[in-house]
């Protein structure tokens, strides 16, 4: 429990992600929200062709992209702003999962020309820059800011008129769509669950 931060907050900061994967195991994972297995049928119809190129936004030490390699989508660059993660799963997959890219870079800054990808994947990134303390209902200007920025470099890297931007959150649509309501896109919103309800965005360019 030592690697919870000592308030909400924290999340969004780089200093607390380095400080927890220095403190996990080589081998730790953990996964926000669903798993693959959980969702791996709508990955699929959403991303049929597995040679998709894909880009996993704020990868941490997820299995995600390692279900999906091994489920044949093989054609996956993951980044993180956290180099120790980074560092910890080019080496945990470098020999079993080869053609995996991985790469220090933060999600407000992505350092790929444009067009360069058919999807991108945000599973809990986003809602960690909302952590941010004030009020959910008029966020703070640093939230408005970090969030606007990913989702416009996120459009920008994608391929015009074919990208695909999957965000799973448990944030509702009233606090999310603000940020995912880009001209010349279109964004599709789905519920997932039952008791405790998720929500899969999908923007498509």
């Amino acid at each position: 429990m030592d690697i919870l931060p000592e308030t909400n907050d924290l999340y969004g900061t780089k200093q607390y992600w380095n400080q927890r994967y220095a403190l996990e195991a080589q081998d730790a994972s953990f996964d926000w929200f669903k798993s693959y297995s959980e969702i791996s049928d709508i990955l699929r119809s959403l991303i049929p062709d597995k040679s998709s190129k894909i880009l996993m936004l704020g990868c941490g030490n997820s299995k995600l992209s390692q279900d999906m390699y091994d489920d044949g989508y093989s054609n996956i660059v993951n980044i993180d702003y956290s180099s120790i993660v980074i560092e910890n799963m080019k080496q945990r997959h470098r020999e079993s999962r080869p053609q995996m890219s991985w790469q220090e870079m933060d999600v407000r800054d992505l350092k790929f020309e444009d067009n360069s990808f058919d999807v991108a994947i945000d599973k809990g990134t986003m809602d960690a820059m909302m952590t941010v303390k004030g009020d959910i209902w008029n966020p703070p200007q640093q939230v408005i800011d970090d969030c606007t920025k990913e989702v416009s470099e996120v459009i920008r890297t994608l391929r015009k008129g074919t990208g695909v931007f999957i965000y799973l959150t448990f944030g509702q649509p009233h606090f999310r769509k603000r940020y995912l309501t880009v001209p010349g896109t279109t964004l599709e919103i789905r519920e997932l669950g039952e008791a405790f309800h998720y929500y899969l965005y999908i923007l498509r360019t």
